[in-house]
């Protein structure tokens, strides 16, 4: 058969495909970002959708509208108020197929073969593949600890044509956990403003803050209307929904609803009328309390176990709340060799030059510590440090 020529840079993903390995019962995985199923809040979505279904039931079963469910619209929008301080109207938010599906829409909607697009350095590798599907350039912005670096994007932007947007995660990034300080987001702001540059947002994880506030969006300091802003509640209630949405000015809006038609006419009804259920009969917030208790806990064991495990070289973050933290080996250790010796120890975390669309340093793993019980955790990096040692042996 003959393929378009897009599918010659499509690739599986590196983390899919590494999770079926890991997906044996004897290997303790850090690879997959998969929250606690443990607090999936099974009972109560089991009575609201018993209620709904008797309510709605066939309305919620038929088609819908392509934009999604108003009144869960209009909870995002007060949602977006509260948490991150973001004044949304309802009527810009779109409910797509988890935020994955909105990467999916940026790539159609803004990208031409050999565009520009800008991104953290490392990133997010869903957001990688999903935008090489339509063949853009991709320039790495160089990043600190504190984030993504501003002048290090406006030297790029005077200097560079033809950049569409830049993807960004501000909150607990995938896969470095790092945040931005407020400062940092004003400045970078400052430097999209300059330039005119539209602004994809992703923010899966801004509410699993174990320690200070909530800091207020990119898209809160918009105001040009160039920051889209991506959100989910894969990570807040039930990932299995696959219900996302995003938040954007409104003529960008209406391009992504005429994208979204010619896409899946619309996001499961039946799942957003659950979602909406939940919000409006049960508590969110405590609910998301509970998951933020337990993700804290199990940063707190796994750094523990690193500082008491690991050898002398190897550095990490320390994430402030999210999903993951950034390993890295001392010079000179390929993380290549750990991971083939993590492996033959039943132990796994993502080798960390998937997440580099170009640069490649073979330093560097993403460790998730969200989905195992403390004695796994622990277990899992007494593994990883002696296949670390005897990789630098």
């Amino acid at each position: 058969m003959k393929y378009a020529g897009r599918m010659e840079g499509m690739q599986s993903s590196e983390i899919r495909e590494l999770l079926k390995l890991t997906a044996q019962p004897e290997i303790i995985s850090f690879a997959g970002g998969l929250p606690a199923p443990e607090l999936f809040p099974v009972e109560e979505i089991a009575k609201v959708t018993t209620d709904l279904l008797a309510k709605e039931g066939r309305q919620l079963l038929q088609y819908a509208t392509t934009e999604g469910r108003p009144s869960l619209r209009a909870k995002i929008a007060k949602r977006m108020a509260d948490k991150y301080h973001t004044e949304v109207d309802p009527c810009d938010i779109l409910i797509t197929t988890g935020s994955q599906q909105m990467l999916d829409f940026c790539g159609k909607l803004f990208i031409n073969p050999g565009d520009v697009v800008l991104c953290e350095s490392p990133s997010y590798l869903g957001a990688l593949n999903a935008f090489k599907a339509y063949e853009p350039k991709f320039i790495e912005v160089p990043t600190d600890d504190g984030g993504l670096i501003p002048e290090e994007l406006d030297k790029i932007l005077s200097t560079t044509p033809n950049c569409k947007f830049i993807y960004v995660i501000p909150d607990f990034q995938n896969p470095t956990g790092r945040t931005w300080s407020m400062e940092r987001r004003k400045a970078v702001m400052e430097v999209v403003n300059k330039h005119n540059l539209p602004v994809v947002e992703d923010n899966p994880y801004g509410e699993l803050r174990y320690e200070g506030e909530i800091l207020p969006s990119l898209k809160s300091l918009d105001t040009k209307g160039l920051v889209m802003f991506l959100g989910t509640f894969s990570k807040i209630f039930a990932p299995g929904l696959r219900l996302g949405w995003v938040a954007a000015e409104h003529s960008v809006f209406e391009k992504f609803v005429q994208i979204k038609q010619s896409a899946d006419l619309h996001t499961s009804n039946f799942d957003q009328g659950v979602v909406d259920a939940y919000m409006e009969n049960c508590d969110l917030d405590q609910h998301v309390k509970e998951i933020v208790a337990l993700y804290k806990h199990r940063r707190d064991v796994i750094l523990q176990a690193m500082e008491d495990n690991f050898p002398e070289g190897c550095t990490w973050t320390r994430p402030e709340g999210g999903l993951f933290l950034w390993l890295t080996f001392p010079e000179g250790v390929s993380a290549l060799k750990v991971f083939n010796k993590c492996i033959e120890a039943k132990v796994a975390g993502v080798i960390g030059d998937a997440f580099y669309p170009n640069d490649k340093t073979d330093r560097s793993m993403r460790i998730n510590f969200s989905n195992m019980p403390d004695e796994r955790i622990i277990e899992g990096i007494q593994r990883m440090a002696k296949a670390i040692k005897e990789a630098m042996a």
